[in-house]
């Protein structure tokens, strides 16, 4: 199984011109020439499931298309999304806010997909995705130290309760660095498919290591990859899989 992990900002871009004419003006700019750039590099991978972190769910940054269809019609996958917001807070009544989310796109059929919301925190979208042979989850956790470490308890207690091979991947924010993980690891006996600490963020010069792959038990790890890749402020995750020494996907590439 090939899964690229990508927190691609909305396809807003990244560098200097990000921030003209004033600060964070990208996140109000037209989005299609990059997101573009975004489909033809994941295109390329030929991912069996694709975890996107920060998706536009149709505003007129995307000409009110929604990325993750978008994404999912290019490369010929089923795909679930969802606003990374939970119920009724603020967030979901604010233009533009409301429709920003995640979603995972896979090439796998898909056998059940639930919506989780963590009980603290802005963004609290978990995306659970039940595959033939595996479960994948998607998490955008908080930038907030304590929010952070609750959501982690809250997932889990998601993890106790499934069986199947799972993989846990997303921008898990350890702004503290990644021994922020160490006890969540041990409790829930994922292992990090970034073996070497790879850094992904930022993209220019990547200093911190905020997105992860992290996998079950009998999954091994036979390739992984940070690729130097700079459409987003992270940098994309490629890491590939075999499920007791099987792949989980149907079809391998």
């Amino acid at each position: 199984m090939r899964f690229v992990l990508y927190n691609i900002r909305y396809g807003t871009g990244s560098g200097g011109r990000f921030h003209l004419p004033v600060p964070y003006s990208g996140y109000v700019k037209g989005t299609s020439r990059n997101f573009e750039r975004i489909t033809a590099f994941i295109r390329e991978q030929q991912p069996d499931v694709t975890g996107l972190v920060e998706v536009d769910l149709g505003t007129y940054r995307s000409r009110w298309r929604n990325q993750a269809e978008r994404l999912a019609d290019a490369l010929g996958h089923a795909h679930v999304y969802q606003s990374k917001y939970c119920g009724d807070c603020f967030m979901k009544r604010v233009p533009i806010l409301n429709r920003q989310g995640n979603a995972i796109l896979t090439a796998d059929s898909i056998h059940a997909m639930r919506f989780h919301h963590f009980e603290r925190g802005i963004k609290r979208l978990v995306i659970e995705l039940e595959l033939e042979r595996v479960v994948v989850l998607l998490v955008h956790l908080s930038i907030k130290f304590r929010h952070r470490h609750d959501q982690l308890r809250n997932l889990l207690t998601m993890i106790r309760t499934i069986k199947k091979p799972l993989v846990v991947a997303g921008d898990f924010n350890p702004l503290w660095g990644e021994d922020e993980l160490e006890l969540f690891l041990q409790a829930s006996g994922l292992e990090n498919a970034n073996r070497n600490g790879i850094p992904t963020w930022p993209s220019r010069s990547p200093e911190r290591q905020l997105d992860f792959i992290l996998h079950s038990e009998g999954m091994e790890v036979t390739r992984f990859d940070v690729p130097d890749v700079r459409f987003s402020d992270h940098r994309p995750l490629v890491a590939e899989f075999t499920v007791n020494g099987r792949s989980a996907a149907k079809d391998v590439t």
